[in-house]
């Protein structure tokens, strides 16, 4: 009878309910009330022919005098001739305690409705769009700054040489969130941690805004680094809502969302300094996240921890997962090195612009960003194309790509539309090897998506800071030919420690 409410509560949706612990034992009793709640008693009488409750057979006297404990498991299976329906993806997972991992029934509230398949879908698309839609506005704050360092210069003269450190510390703080924060999703309700990053974000983005000096803005960027790794608990959130058989295409949608804030917030960024000023900018942001924290209360269901483990457990883990991992490893280095290429130039494109034979403002370094979400638009195929072939083949065509666009770069110094070309392929390969990359390493542990995340992540953006580092150095002293050398040396990076992996491995 339990199942059979469970049924029509939910849908006539099939769900699987293992109760090997107290928590399941929870979950169905909840599950049990609403459909009492919901006066669905007709409709759980007429499947309770259907189904019966099966408990599997025990060679063991002492599972047989078990049958009030939940150390054994009961499995709910269709009468013969009626076929069985699979549960869906993320369904039954895995809780990881201090005392081992026990296995549990995930939120019924992240299960589309499955009396229509096409009603399913377009609840899940909508919640990937929603959760795409928070990994670009967020993200998007580290990459405000980028096309106003001149702002910056004229604003405060008298720390004109620090203004290569705005940026720098942005990207230096979103890697230590990803470290100090970002591995919390596995532990506490994503909708609320994104939610709590968006309060202490708007508060450092008022800072930023109302900055009487250069350093008091560095550390406010700071801050705005660590908190914009929002974008961080959407990514693994897709691919815990999305059948494994999708989770690319889950992934390169969200993913899809972030690279197109990366790159339209130096558009946003551009204009709106071009008109009202660069403290303007980080006004806006407060507004649009307050907005969009509205649009989450209301659209984004709660996730279910799988881990009860404390926070310096949780932090420990990694360690564990790069030791165990040699693919995570592998992923983690090739993605530092892609992104560091792909910084390098973003981070000096300002400059070039700004001088000879360009002079070029703010506002046409922004424009570039509509040139590169081009990259953006590839994502959802780049995750399909993964998801068919496998992410090997992807991941060394993107690199191939990336050492192509600055090769173009190399040759453009003086060429708008070379730019413009190189721009394309640029943000084409690093977001295909990026999608490729996180489908491979978010099925290494479906248990510790945010955790494994985290690792490559970190990595991610160390590289991305490396790069925007190499770009301050290597342009005052060799030019833009240096700038496009240093980044074929990146591709040349990532495709070595790409390659050098055996394939068996790189399968996993």
């Amino acid at each position: 009878m339990l199942f059979a409410r469970a049924i029509a509560a939910d849908g006539r949706r099939f769900y699987e309910l293992n109760p090997e612990d107290h928590l399941n034992l929870t979950a169905a009793r909840s599950v049990d009330g609403q459909a009492n709640q919901a006066g669905s008693m007709q409709a759980a009488e007429a499947l309770k022919d259907r189904y019966c409750w099966h408990r599997p057979p025990s060679n063991s006297d002492s599972d047989r005098h078990s049958r009030h404990t939940f150390r054994h498991s009961r499995e709910l299976r269709p009468r013969s001739g009626h076929q069985q329906e699979p549960p869906r993806s993320g369904m039954i997972g895995t809780l990881e305690t201090a005392h081992g991992p026990v296995r549990r029934s995930s939120s019924l509230m992240a299960t589309p409705d499955a009396s229509s398949p096409a009603s399913a879908d377009r609840s899940l698309r909508g919640l990937l769009f929603l959760l795409a839609t928070i990994a670009g506005v967020s993200v998007a704050n580290i990459y405000y700054n980028q096309p106003l360092l001149d702002n910056f210069r004229s604003s405060f003269p008298a720390s004109a040489s620090w203004v290569g450190a705005v940026p720098a510390v942005t990207q230096l703080g979103y890697a230590a969130g990803m470290l100090l924060l970002a591995p919390l999703g596995d532990r506490f309700d994503r909708r609320r941690l994104i939610l709590l990053q968006i309060v202490g974000m708007c508060v450092a983005l008022i800072v930023a805004a109302t900055a009487p000096t250069l350093f008091v803005l560095i550390a406010a960027s700071l801050a705005i680094g660590v908190l914009a790794t929002i974008a961080q608990q959407a990514v693994p959130f897709a691919a815990e809502l999305a059948p494994p058989s999708e989770r690319g295409h889950a992934v390169g949608m969200v993913m899809s969302g972030l690279l197109l804030g990366i790159l339209l917030a130096r558009t946003a960024s551009g204009v709106i300094a071009q008109y009202l000023g660069w403290r303007a900018v980080f006004g806006a942001s407060v507004v649009a996240l307050l907005a969009l924290a509205v649009v989450i209360i209301l659209r984004l269901p709660k996730s279910q921890p799988t881990s009860t483990l404390p926070y310096g457990k949780l932090m420990v883990s990694m360690w564990h997962l790069i030791v165990e991992h040699r693919a995570l490893r592998e992923a983690s280095l090739t993605g530092a090195a892609m992104f560091a290429a792909f910084s390098i130039f973003w981070s000096v494109l300002a400059l070039l612009l700004a001088g000879a034979p360009f002079h070029l403002g703010p506002q046409a370094a922004g424009l570039f960003g509509i040139v590169g979400a081009a990259g953006a638009m590839a994502a959802p195929l780049a995750g399909k194309f993964s998801d068919k072939r496998g992410p090997r083949a992807i991941i060394t065509l993107s690199i191939a790509l990336v050492a192509i666009s600055f090769v173009v770069f190399g040759a453009s110094a003086k060429s708008i539309a070379g730019l413009v070309v190189g721009v394309i392929i640029l943000d084409i390969g690093v977001q295909a090897a990026q999608i490729s990359n996180q489908s491979r390493i978010y099925a290494l542990k479906p248990d510790a998506r945010s955790r494994v995340n985290t690792v490559y992540m970190v990595a991610y953006f160390i590289g991305g800071a490396l790069g925007s580092g190499v770009g301050a150095v290597v342009w005052p002293m060799f030019g833009w030919l240096g700038v496009s050398a240093a980044g074929v040396v990146f591709a040349g990076l990532a495709a070595w420690n790409h390659l050098r992996l055996p394939a068996r491995i790189a399968a996993q």
